[in-house]
């Protein structure tokens, strides 16, 4: 029997607010729609939000890394989050945020 591994990647959305939103997952593109249609699917602090869009994306690799760096992310002002999405930066540089 094999072992399916998942590539997981890491996304910021824009909302026609201007807020932004973190998250992970597998497919960028399926997540971002489950998130505009799926309102069962999505996650609720997006929900009610028009005009999503994904800013910032970076293939993370593992789920382990993934769920380190969101929780990361998450805690980042506005301000840094939006310097992260400007710096577009690769994945070894995002990994400093680990240590």
């Amino acid at each position: 029997m094999s072992v399916k591994t998942s590539i997981w990647f890491l996304y910021i959305i824009r909302t026609a607010k201007q807020t932004l939103y973190t998250g992970i997952t597998t497919n960028v593109a399926r997540r971002l729609h489950q998130h505009q249609h799926q309102h069962n699917k999505g996650a609720k602090y997006l929900k009610g939000h028009k005009d999503l869009t994904v800013v910032y994306q970076i293939m993370i690799g593992d789920l382990s890394t993934a769920l380190k760096l969101e929780y990361k992310i998450k805690r980042l002002t506005k301000q840094q989050k939006e310097r992260l999405i400007e710096q577009s930066p690769t994945l070894p540089i995002l990994l400093k945020l680990l240590d």
